[in-house]
């Protein structure tokens, strides 16, 4: 099934990154780097492990069962709803379904309405591929995704935005659904003053505007040194046009607001703060250009809502005491960065400020290694996938015990033939304890 998957990139390939482009703008190669060359290596690794994923794994057995054999066996929930956002619209749905399809899952798959055309290929490339009973792309509005909710699946895997998170966990929890959600939220950066500014302004650039900011891993906004402020902000400008040049709007690396309704609402956060570099928008073109927004009050919108878009607010602390209070007081969100060569400022922030991940020194990349586990905590979601964490999200953990009848001990059966005393000490040892 995960080898059909591969033949099918492979085939429409052309297809789905012309499609991504219509939609967000985004560059063939960018969208073939982030997206599909993604799918292809976790469709990649989950064929070369499967097979000692799904084994069942032997676990000690409690003296008082003894002779018996325990295991936990790696079992398929069955039919999976997996439903995908627009900002990576192959990357998100198709990464799960990887996921569904190596632990033995059939999957109806829901793309976003916001890609339309993305949505359309994906149909397209399914349909091509898979029989649809065993994996089906079922395309539509609000409406259709409300209709899929009410189904009886045996599991939800819902990529989105926190509040549409909240709306798929109320429909689950009707129905006794297991879900996991991956949402977002406001992941912190902070630059301590010992690291190299110019290559951590590099990194920060990178992993903001990459598609235009619309990714839920991004930098949201930036914690930074006050001694080394003026310097960073230098260097994320040189950065910025290093990349995208003195028009981002005529780079071919630079994507596109998904649509005027998110063009309006990033426009509005342009009047928080002093606007330090960018800050130019075309609402015709669905552009907003590199920004940089300095002197933002903490109550602004700008630092109280999700940006998921291409302006990074810049703020100051004095001490990593300062920072690490202020991101203590606020929502767990999906990732955090933090620029610092300093071991026990790293053990500081790691011991103190939760996450759902944390790359330090660098931005983006640690989602993708398959031998981490990607999720979110608290409002940034529950449950984590890739690579194994993948299987095992669409697996149910079951447990099983064998037993023979050779030994049956009268010790378990009444009447009670021990003081509580005794029971006590012996029930230490065949318990386990």
């Amino acid at each position: 099934m995960l080898s059909i998957l591969l033949e099918g990139l492979s085939a429409h390939g052309d297809d789905l990154l012309k499609a991504v482009y219509r939609d967000l703008g985004r560059s063939p190669e960018q969208t073939y780097l982030a997206e599909v060359a993604f799918v292809e290596s976790e469709a990649a690794y989950a064929m070369k492990h499967i097979g000692r994923w799904a084994k069942p794994r032997r676990v000690p057995t409690p003296v008082l069962a003894w002779p018996a054999r325990s295991s936990c066996q790696q079992e398929p929930y069955g039919v999976v709803l997996i439903m995908g956002p627009w900002n990576y619209p192959l990357q998100l749905i198709l990464t799960p379904l990887v996921s569904a399809i190596a632990a033995g899952n059939c999957a109806v798959l829901k793309p976003s309405e916001l890609s339309p055309a993305t949505s359309e290929a994906i149909a397209r490339l399914v349909s091509s591929i898979y029989p649809p009973e065993y994996v089906a792309v079922v395309e539509g509005d609000g409406v259709v995704a409300a209709a899929c909710l009410k189904q009886p699946f045996q599991k939800i895997f819902f990529t989105g935005s926190t509040e549409r998170g909240r709306e798929v966990m109320a429909c689950a929890a009707d129905r006794l659904i297991p879900v996991t959600l991956e949402l977002g939220g406001k992941s912190p950066c902070i630059v301590c003053a010992d690291v190299p500014i110019e290559i951590a302004a590099r990194r920060i650039v990178w992993g903001k505007f990459l598609n235009a900011g619309q990714t839920c891993t991004a930098p949201d906004f930036v914690l930074v040194d006050r001694r080394v402020k003026e310097q960073f902000l230098e260097s994320l400008s040189r950065s910025i046009k290093e990349f995208y040049g003195e028009d981002p709007r005529r780079s071919a690396d630079y994507s596109r607001i998904i649509n005027r309704r998110h063009h309006e609402r990033l426009v509005g956060y342009l009047a928080s703060g002093e606007t330090f570099y960018g800050g130019h928008h075309e609402a015709s073109d669905l552009y907003i250009s590199p920004t940089i927004l300095t002197n933002v009050s903490e109550n602004d919108p700008v630092l109280q809502e999700e940006i998921f878009g291409p302006i990074l607010p810049v703020a100051t602390f004095d001490e990593i005491a300062e920072a690490i209070s202020y991101l203590r007081s606020r929502p767990t969100p999906l990732a955090m960065y933090l620029f610092t060569e300093d071991k026990e400022t790293q053990d500081a922030v790691l011991r103190e400020v939760r996450s759902g991940g944390v790359c330090v020194n660098d931005t983006l990349l640690h989602m993708m290694g398959k031998c981490l586990p990607f999720g979110g905590l608290g409002q940034s979601g529950m449950g984590m996938y890739h690579g194994k964490y993948g299987f095992e999200c669409f697996s149910h953990q079951r447990a099983v015990m064998n037993r023979g009848f050779r030994f049956d001990s009268a010790f378990r059966y009444p009447p009670m033939k021990t003081s509580l005393t005794m029971l006590k000490k012996a029930g230490r040892f065949l318990l386990g304890r």
